[in-house]
């Protein structure tokens, strides 16, 4: 009686296909992401900002502001901006405040957060935490000011 064994003949050419997929698939992937900036508006001298915008703003003190409103609340305690947000969101909703995109469908819950470059992830990722929290819906990351 002879003992079984093992045939690796088919087990090598399925290795050989696989390694010629993927000598040819190689080198069609892309080997870096290129991101299309969007290019700079010519005329924004008439452009006024959206008066339901809601920005907070970091600013180097670690101090938030909402729009206007200096000294709101503080990085490290954000609770006063989470009432201040919710507040406004009870506002909109008892005046049926709706967003321009939605088509009349949903209340303008925007929240753009604005942050200076000195600032670090995770303090930008604390103040989405609460603005999130306050019920802010879709929220934004802003790279230049709206005055």
């Amino acid at each position: 009686m002879s003992k079984p064994e093992i045939n690796v003949t088919p087990l090598i050419d399925v290795l050989l296909v696989l390694l010629i997929i993927f000598m040819i698939i190689a080198p069609l992937k892309p080997a870096r992401f290129e991101a299309k900036l969007p290019a700079e508006p010519k005329n924004t001298d008439k452009l006024e900002p959206n008066p339901l915008s809601l920005i907070v703003a970091i600013d180097t003190n670690k101090n938030l502001r909402l729009n206007k409103e200096n000294d709101v609340s503080s990085l490290e305690n954000p609770e006063n901006l989470i009432a201040k947000l919710k507040e406004t969101f009870q506002q909109r909703t008892e005046n049926q405040v709706y967003s321009l995109a939605s088509d009349g469908k949903s209340i303008e819950k925007t929240v753009f957060i604005k942050a200076p470059k000195t600032i670090d992830y995770g303090s930008v990722a604390k103040i989405v935490d609460a603005v999130k929290t306050a019920g802010a819906e879709p929220i934004s990351l802003q790279i230049d000011d709206l005055d």
